[in-house]
């Protein structure tokens, strides 16, 4: 495996200008792939679709959900009650109704909240869409001419891992998995979204 330096653009013709600069520079054509990422979510790698066969954060939703209507049920419950006078007994069932329903949602939320599944602070990055530009490089100077490259022209989420590209395919990568940013370079999205 070789290290794999790589950077996201969003048009065409950018890629095309890349993929010019870096032959121009000395980068063996063979050794550059270039190629569409889907957004992510959307790589179809399950047959149903998706990146992942369950939701993450899912497995402990029900706990959440269980405890929101509990607490939910009986809060409507009450509610209910006092205003049995103007609604009869059919309030008190509606309430309790209404309040665990309501009380499932919250709870299932705040779970997703506790474990993370919901917080920024914890958030994996993502691979975002748009056309990528990767090189194999073959030693440290060739690594840093080609992430000045990348840079000058403009890319995006300039990212640094390990793989194999052969014949201008990149075999190894995966589209899911999170990618490993280069320092400073933060992620640019485009205008409009």
């Amino acid at each position: 495996m070789a290290t794999i330096i790589a950077g996201r653009f969003q048009q065409q013709n950018e890629v095309q200008k890349a993929v010019s600069a870096l032959v121009s520079a000395g980068f063996s054509r063979e050794q550059i792939s270039s190629f569409y990422v889907n957004p992510p979510g959307q790589h179809d790698q399950y047959a149903l679709g998706g990146d992942h066969d369950k939701s993450p954060g899912a497995e402990d939703s029900g706990t959440g959900s269980s405890s929101g209507m509990a607490a939910g049920g009986v809060v409507g419950a009450a509610v209910g009650a006092m205003t049995a006078p103007l609604t009869g007994p059919l309030g008190v069932v509606t309430g309790a109704f209404v309040g665990a329903h309501i009380g499932s949602l919250v709870g299932t939320l705040g779970s997703l909240e506790e474990d993370g599944a919901a917080s920024d602070e914890n958030a994996v990055p993502v691979r975002h869409s748009g056309m990528m530009v990767a090189i194999s490089v073959p030693d440290g100077n060739a690594e840093d001419q080609a992430i000045g490259l990348l840079r000058s022209l403009g890319a995006s989420d300039i990212e640094r891992t390990s793989g194999t590209i052969a014949g201008g395919d990149w075999t190894s990568f995966d589209p899911a998995a999170p990618p490993s940013l280069i320092d400073g370079n933060p992620t640019q999205q485009p205008a409009g979204r």
